[in-house]
């Protein structure tokens, strides 16, 4: 290895890439390039001040559609999350979008949260979304719509790149047609569902079901459990936010499935005698997963058993809420876009040869960054704050609980100011990979990259920890970037 160093190599194949990459640039249309105002026009911005002025009630819509494809043999259809090149060849349980409208009756407009079963999905895909809803008219008055992953791995691939090979795109173009469409109508389904009726939340705490796989040790353990109760006596809604990974059936899963939030859904129907249940994932960067990850992941069989497992136990955990208080109807909401710098080379290939389709824009340097958004939202008068984050966020950044100088991988601090100090609401939640899906966003002291090959191999640093989490990340920057512009999101409207 010193004598490796001696020759620089490490030097010259980092200066091969870059110069592989530069000349690629070259050949990229000028067309490939946006700017924030080009991807904005379907970005409903939401609230320019917040109020602290309520409505009477709460007014709720629920719907859903089923996103499956009828014969998942008909045509390919790949699974996303862990290995390229590996199609579908059967249903487990359905992916569904499901939708919630959520409105104080202040008149100032109303929310849409919408959940799609799948790994992730970009800005570029909600905004086609967004548009179909917008231009069809159908909801006066709405102020806010916000798609966000559950974070499926044994959904099909939504991303491109989980297709054939590397360099190959693994989205179905007519699948996708059909997604957009379906989530639309969902939207538009769940106006038209709107009743009037109390919101309450509550919390209750996980009891070893979660682990986190990366230092430092610090994930959100606090289930939040919204629930709606119609005034007409008609089923309740719940929206459930956990952060895990979806990731239960393992990287040796063939089958189409919406992981464990479909048999949570199923426990808490079986409890509640049929409520519509809806899951938002949280910060689950780091990696925070389900508790038995290791002994599924390779073993399928047992895989298919653990799903089913851990959703139940989720579920009985939803229900096990007993703290409910009720939310003042008052909802304010403000989303603003944010060009995230992409360092991440393996990433720029993929977005220039086709296969992810984010938006991109490029400065005067040649700087090409990633165009994206946060969204923070305010339930009742301060009870409940939540920061929607577009990808995978790592908790420390949420708590604060940074790894120091001396166990951080580049030896330093961080000076981010987290999510937790930039709220006074009473509570607050992150739900991540919403509006957009960037990759994992890691503190800058602990973002160590491999030194031949940064972003294409993964490494460890010198305490022997693994850093793969890198090779998913658009850089070093993200994470600070993403905190100030949500800092400066809340500044801009109390």
């Amino acid at each position: 290895m010193e004598f490796l160093r001696f020759l620089r190599l490490p030097d010259l194949v980092k200066g091969i890439i870059s110069g592989l990459l530069s000349l690629i640039l070259l050949f990229v249309p000028v067309s490939t390039y946006m700017s924030v105002e080009d991807t904005a026009e379907y970005m409903l911005e939401g609230d320019s001040v917040f109020s602290d002025t309520a409505g009477e009630n709460w007014t709720v819509g629920f719907a859903s559609s089923i996103l499956t494809p009828e014969d998942i043999t008909a045509d390919k259809y790949y699974i996303a999350g862990y290995n390229p090149n590996n199609p579908a060849k059967s249903v487990l349980d359905d992916m569904y979008a499901k939708a919630v409208y959520l409105d104080d009756n202040t008149g100032r407009g109303g929310v849409v949260i919408c959940a799609i079963d799948c790994v992730g999905i970009s800005r570029k895909d909600i905004n086609d979304i967004r548009k179909l809803v917008i231009e069809s008219g159908k909801i006066p008055g709405l102020k806010s719509i916000n798609i966000c992953s559950t974070h499926s791995h044994s959904a099909i691939d939504t991303q491109g790149l989980w297709g054939k090979n590397f360099l190959s795109d693994g989205k179905n173009e007519g699948f996708m047609n059909r997604l957009k469409e379906l989530t639309a109508k969902a939207i538009i389904d769940a106006y038209n569902a709107r009743k009037d009726g109390s919101l309450y939340f509550g919390t209750a705490e996980d009891k070893g079901l979660l682990i986190d796989t990366r230092q430092p040790v610090d994930y959100d353990a606090t289930l939040t459990r919204l629930r709606f109760d119609p005034a007409d006596g008609s089923e309740d809604t719940y929206i459930v936010n956990l952060a895990c990974h979806a990731e239960c059936l393992g990287a040796r899963t063939t089958v189409v499935s919406a992981d464990f939030p479909a048999y949570m859904e199923k426990e808490i129907v079986e409890k509640t005698g049929g409520a519509n249940v809806v899951f938002i994932n949280g910060a689950i960067g780091g990696l925070v997963t389900c508790e038995k990850l290791d002994d599924v992941l390779r073993n399928f069989e047992l895989g298919l058993e653990y799903v089913k497992e851990f959703g139940k136990d989720v579920g009985e955990l939803v229900m096990s809420v007993a703290n409910e208080t009720e939310l003042t109807p008052l909802v304010n909401i403000k989303t603003e876009a944010v060009e995230v710098r992409c360092d991440n080379i393996a990433l720029l290939l993929v977005r220039i040869l086709g296969v992810l389709n984010n938006d991109i824009s490029r400065d005067e340097n040649g700087d090409i960054s990633i165009i994206t958004e946060v969204s923070y939202m305010e339930l009742g008068n301060g009870q409940i704050g939540v920061f929607m984050i577009p990808g995978e966020l790592s908790p420390e950044l949420e708590s604060g609980n940074f790894l120091t100088a001396e166990a951080a991988a580049n030896g330093t601090e961080v000076d981010y100011k987290p999510l937790s100090e930039i709220s006074d609401c009473k509570h607050k939640f992150v739900v991540g990979l919403c509006n957009d899906e960037i990759g994992y966003i890691i503190p800058e002291n602990d973002f160590f990259l491999h030194e031949w090959l940064p972003y294409f191999n993964t490494t460890v640093d010198a305490a022997g920890r693994n850093h793969y989490e890198e090779t998913n990340s658009t850089g070093p920057e993200t994470a600070g970037t993403l905190l100030d512009a949500m800092d400066e999101l809340i500044k801009s409207v109390k």
